[in-house]
């Protein structure tokens, strides 16, 4: 019995002991971590996965930037941003072939697409003109709008043109070189909402929704009819008469809500902003569109658009075509030459090199800024394809006219198409392409 109580307290002294020690040991690591921590900087957050298609090489080309990029790749799901960047090679007999880089690049995460809906609607307006097959109606011709529904207005003259009267041609040269409007809303008439979007679904641009003016607060009813339009001949006769079109076309199902809050009347309502009814097309179909109007020989036939080789032409002059270029209409210094080229350009003002052409469709809404472009350098032979978007609206409020443009938007774009083009210019070619085609003679 004694033996056995020995034992027990040897067993109770060593377990004693043996947690004391073990405690210590403890206390002793845990000292040593502070200290480590304390003398070495703290692990680097990583930045979010990418949303969307992503390729390693573009990624890591905006990764060698962090002074430009550093904070938009941290919050990619704040700024919303995507990019497509297109390599294009040439091969025998000067074809073009595209090779695509993207990031965060994704059909079904929304933006708004501004302006950048006015470059189908343009070339759509071609495309309608050849198929009506009325002798002696063209671009060119006088085109009177009138009034026949809600907030429809009419338009029967255009100070800027050389007679003072209307036509697509001039709608299409304000639309490319300072994104007018009016110019978008007159074609959107001519056209009608459901021309519009059957003839992008039928090429293949499934994404696209253009179902509304622009600057024109119009109900969705008004929205789907259209103003009647009339085509005068040189002596003012009748050409062509087109009464008052109403779509019939049944809205896609959409759910596109953004933002924290927005302003209605004066007040900010803290709701998720609704885009769902607005105008919607992603990325890469504006990116196939520019693609298709610029190399139409490299697309299939259904992506096409059914214009003519002076058509085409005549769309390549004004995507490329300063405003201080322009002889009708004549633009005051207020428009500058950079006044539509966001990539590469930004926010910048005053002349650009003659030597160095972008054909683009720009966008800029909602804090949303959209670009879509090709890049020739006709001196260095370098070409290229950028599409991008941003979000520049930090506070998640939208319709309040306080955005981030200056000090997010348009330095991303800037920097953007610098590096890109920057990359290009190292960048090996096995065939130099041939540039002529779009060497294109101005007005001024």
């Amino acid at each position: 019995m004694k033996i056995r109580v020995l034992a027990l307290i040897c067993l109770s002294s060593y377990l004693f002991l043996s947690c004391k020690h073990q405690k210590e040991i403890k206390q002793l690591a845990e000292k040593r971590i502070e200290e480590t921590a304390a003398t070495q900087p703290p692990p680097v957050i990583p930045a979010e996965v990418p949303i969307g298609r992503t390729d390693s090489l573009l990624l890591s080309i905006l990764q060698q930037y962090p002074q430009y990029f550093d904070s938009i790749l941290r919050k990619p799901d704040e700024f919303r941003v995507q990019v497509i960047y297109t390599q294009i090679n040439r091969g025998p007999n000067n074809m073009p072939v595209f090779t695509p880089y993207y990031y965060q690049a994704d059909p079904n995460r929304y933006f708004y697409p501004a302006s950048t809906v006015k470059m189908p609607t343009a070339l759509l307006a071609l495309q309608r003109l050849r198929e009506l097959k009325v002798d002696g109606l063209d671009k060119y011709t006088t085109m009177i709008t009138d009034s026949a529904y809600g907030k429809q207005t009419p338009v029967f003259n255009d100070p800027t043109t050389p007679d003072g009267k209307p036509n697509i041609a001039q709608y299409i040269r304000k639309i490319f070189m300072v994104s007018d409007n009016d110019a978008y809303n007159r074609l959107y008439e001519f056209l009608g909402q459901q021309y519009l979007n059957e003839e992008l679904r039928k090429k293949g641009y499934t994404s696209a929704e253009i179902i509304h003016h622009l600057e024109v607060v119009m109900n969705q009813d008004e929205n789907r009819h259209t103003n009647p339009v009339t085509f005068l001949g040189p002596r003012g006769d009748t050409l062509l008469h087109q009464p008052m079109q109403v779509s019939t076309q049944a809205p896609l199902q959409r759910h596109d809500l953004l933002g924290t809050g927005f302003e209605r009347n004066g007040r900010i309502v803290n709701e998720p902003f609704d885009f769902s009814r607005k105008n919607r097309i992603s990325l890469e179909d504006l990116t196939g569109i520019l693609k298709a109007v610029l190399f139409p020989q490299a697309v299939g036939a259904q992506q096409r658009f059914n214009i003519d080789a002076e058509d085409y032409r005549f769309v390549w002059k004004y995507m490329s075509q300063y405003p201080q270029e322009s002889l009708y209409p004549s633009y005051d210094t207020s428009f500058q030459d950079a006044f539509c080229k966001f990539l590469y350009y930004g926010g910048e003002k005053g002349s650009l090199p003659k030597q160095f052409r972008i054909f683009n469709k720009i966008g800029d809404a909602y804090g949303f800024l959209v670009d879509v472009a090709y890049f020739a350098d006709f001196e260095k032979n370098i070409e290229f394809m950028l599409s991008a978007t941003i979000l520049s609206n930090r506070d998640g409020v939208f319709n309040d006219s306080k955005y981030d443009y200056e000090t997010v938007g348009f330095p991303f774009m800037k920097h953007l198409g610098r590096v890109i083009y920057e990359y290009e210019s190292k960048r090996e070619r096995k065939i130099t392409p041939d540039l002529n085609e779009f060497k294109l003679l101005y007005d001024k």
